[in-house]
């Protein structure tokens, strides 16, 4: 019999409220187009303004000379420019986006209902719509493949449990629909993140295969998690089956480019701040109740471990775990996007912790976590504002009118000091560039052997950026590179030593067009057989947007038994017991 004490049971928050909460959240940051500006978001816009106008062909003659846009994946790429003919490529972007900070405490729900009862899965739910690092890839990184494929890989656990747990066909098929959607939007995730993800999951339907009724051996869940990893990695190299034959004819090879994701966050602090502190934001103070609590509880142990691996690899080179597990890969990837997976992990554990402050400290407890919430996406916002990654925002449309204008896309240009900037103008340019925002793609030599990054940061990455800038100079004549638009009077002593020199000005002097006359028309470059054929650009067209499509229609599909909630049981007794012996 429960004692009187104990009062009675507080309804969960029902997902529909949850989503009016991201709406009203995220919905005038995104009206405000206050991604617009973050870091990738014009990369992304670029990618998908090609698909717009040119939707079977992956070749782009707009960056780098030349460059496959195989290289990554197309999805949340190709749905920009759908959107875009009805809200113009950035609204497109802020829709797409706002779709997936929907989809995500809708992930959120379904993946801690797996660890946690409902009502405390509801506030990890809510509890995601705050998180500082979602913010931070939304407002500052603009890395909206992550979020996406984050989301997709959030609904779709829940159907591997089910499966690898009951063995179940209809769980199997949504399962790898949903997560053949999410290779289509970001590989990264798909080839890190999902595995992260998905082995506390596979430990968690260890322990409780004798829920199922059906009296599952440990050979039984681990052959049927082999048998869904091996449906996964088919489904995804039939919908990716472009990029992995583009990786294998060009491998990554270039020199490690510098990031500050992987710095060490005690010697860097600024690194630390930007990486971890603020995208943890107030989940910083729940760290203990997280290690006591998922280690306190056999059925939270495999999160903890998902948690606290991810968190150490989120911690990029301040420990040696990253470089040590990855090898390579180290170099080539940026940490930031691991914090952001780890703060997923901590939520449904979070979420228990939300519920103990509510039922003990009441409209205290319940203001207490408000804050910490609003604080924790509040300062990551600010923190976008107040520590600028890129040049800022500046009218760059004279530079697209030039380059659109008489017979001046017949050569290719560059631009120096533009920041991401650089993306917009080449979007909107019917020119070519020597430059580009996407490294991974890069194929002309004096941009991959020296270590640097963009042509337009060159001065950033010391010598090796200034050396790889010297050697496109060198070969102007070679690469048909008549024009540089320069932001940046850092570099006007360099160009007027290469022989350039200065035709016009813009917005009040601050921007200025640098030429060399006897530079010939820019050329085909020919690149081998790095060039898709025909076929792969229809391939690309059409596989990863169908496979998004296919998810949709397999998640309505409706489960004759309803399986997946049953796995609410054993954390929903063991949490009554333990508040009826805290009443007693």
């Amino acid at each position: 019999m429960i004692p009187k004490s104990v009062s009675a049971p507080v309804r969960a928050i029902p997902l529909l409220a949850i989503l009016l909460v991201a709406l009203a959240v995220h919905g005038p940051l995104l009206l405000m187009q206050l991604p617009a500006n973050s870091y990738d978001a014009n990369t992304h816009i670029f990618f998908a303004g090609h698909y717009a106008n040119h939707w079977f062909s992956p070749w782009n003659e707009k960056w780098f000379g030349g460059m496959s846009q195989t290289t990554y994946p197309p999805l949340t790429h190709q749905w920009i420019a759908l959107f875009s003919h009805t809200f113009g490529l950035t609204g497109a972007y802020m829709v797409v986006q706002l779709i997936v900070i929907l989809l995500l405490p809708v992930g959120m729900y379904r993946y801690a209902l797996l660890w946690i009862p409902e009502r405390e899965a509801s506030y990890a739910a809510l509890g995601t719509v705050f998180l500082g690092s979602l913010a931070m890839l939304v407002y500052q990184s603009g890395q909206l493949p992550t979020t996406t494929a984050a989301a997709l890989t959030l609904n779709a656990l829940p159907y591997f449990y089910s499966w690898t747990r009951d063995g179940r066909g209809m769980q199997l098929l949504k399962g790898v629909a949903i997560s053949m959607a999410g290779a289509a939007a970001h590989h990264v995730t798909f080839l890190f993140g999902a595995i992260l993800f998905a082995l506390p999951v596979l430990w968690l339907s260890v322990l409780d295969r004798k829920l199922s009724g059906r009296g599952s051996s440990v050979v039984g869940v681990l052959v049927r998690a082999v048998v869904f990893g091996a449906a996964i990695l088919g489904a995804a190299i039939l919908v990716l089956l472009p990029y992995f034959m583009s990786l294998r004819q060009n491998p990554i090879s270039q020199l490690p480019i510098p990031h500050g994701s992987r710095d060490n966050y005690i010697l860097s602090p600024h690194s630390g701040i930007n990486f971890w502190i603020i995208p943890m934001g107030a989940l910083i103070l729940a760290i203990p109740y997280i290690l006591f609590r998922g280690s306190a509880e056999r059925r939270l142990r495999p999160l903890l471990f998902g948690w606290y691996l991810t968190t150490l690899l989120g911690l990029g080179g301040t420990t040696p775990v990253g470089r040590v597990l990855l090898g390579r890969a180290y170099e080539v990837l940026t940490f930031e996007r691991f914090t952001f997976w780890a703060t997923l992990m901590a939520m449904p554990i979070v979420g228990l912790l939300a519920k103990e402050l509510v039922d003990r400290w009441g409209r205290r407890g319940i203001l207490l976590l408000g804050v910490s919430a609003v604080y924790s996406c509040a300062m990551a916002v600010a923190w976008v504002v107040f520590n600028p990654i890129n040049s800022g925002d500046f009218r760059v449309q004279p530079v697209i009118d030039f380059l659109n204008r008489e017979d001046h896309a017949k050569y290719r240009y560059i631009t120096l000091g533009f920041g991401n900037q650089f993306a917009k103008v080449s979007t909107y340019a019917n020119a070519g560039s020597l430059d580009g925002d996407y490294n991974s793609a890069r194929l002309l030599p004096e941009l991959t052997a020296y270590g640097a990054g963009q042509l337009y940061n060159s001065k950033y990455y010391g010598t090796a950026g200034m050396e790889s800038l010297r050697a496109i100079l060198k070969h102007a004549d070679q690469y048909g590179l008549r024009y540089i638009f320069v932001r940046d009077r850092y570099y006007e002593p360099l160009l007027a030593f290469a022989g350039w020199r200065q035709a016009e000005i813009y917005d009040n002097g601050a921007t200025s067009l640098w030429t060399k006359d006897d530079v010939p028309p820019a050329k085909h470059i020919d690149f081998g057989n790095v060039v898709p054929p025909a076929w792969q650009g229809v391939m690309w067209g059409i596989v990863p947007v169908s496979a998004s499509l296919l998810a949709l229609i397999v998640v309505l599909i409706p489960n004759r038994r309803r399986s997946i909630n049953t796995i609410n049981f054993p954390a929903s007794q063991e949490t009554t017991e333990i508040s009826l012996r805290e009443a007693q």
